[in-house]
């Protein structure tokens, strides 16, 4: 079995004319089982409908960005923001949305945006990088532990209807 193809990646600001772009990426957050209780077609209209609210009123401490892999080969996205730590108080870089392209899986493209992500929040002086990410989401889940993330909270759930 050969080694995937490792691409050239850029990272830059995302602009107006990749809104298209980074919302033809939603349904990537639902490819895997949902936990008990979740629709995919529900969840994928939330996601859709925060993304779409982030991109029309940018926050302050918030940012979108857009991989490629040549220019113009748009690969991915990721969608940032500071927050404070519940519990500390600190500043926390945020990891809101991350996709990757179908096709550019395993190309290096989700490492390369999460390194972008940490230096983004370095240089907004965070003390932690965090995410959420479904149970089921396994590539996703992998990816993020190979780069060193670890649990922190363990959000439960129980369907009531």
């Amino acid at each position: 079995m050969s080694e995937p193809r490792r691409h050239f990646i850029s990272i830059r600001p995302a602009t107006p004319d990749d809104t298209a772009f980074i919302l033809s990426l939603v349904p990537r957050f639902v490819e895997f089982k949902l936990p008990k209780g979740r629709r995919k077609r529900e969840c994928a209209a939330a996601i859709q409908a925060d993304i779409e609210r982030a991109l029309r009123s940018p926050e302050e401490e918030a940012a979108f960005f857009i991989s490629e892999a040549e220019p113009g080969e748009r690969t991915g996205f990721l969608h940032l923001q500071v927050m404070r730590d519940f519990f500390a108080g600190s500043r926390n870089g945020h990891i809101s949305d991350l996709a990757v392209a179908d096709g550019h899986d395993g190309h290096g493209i989700g490492r390369a945006l999460l390194d972008h992500a940490e230096q983004w929040a370095r240089g907004h002086q965070c003390e932690r990088l965090t995410l959420a990410v479904f149970p089921g989401n396994a590539r996703a889940r992998a990816l993020y532990e190979r780069a060193g993330f670890d649990g922190d909270l363990l959000r439960m759930q129980k369907p009531l209807a």
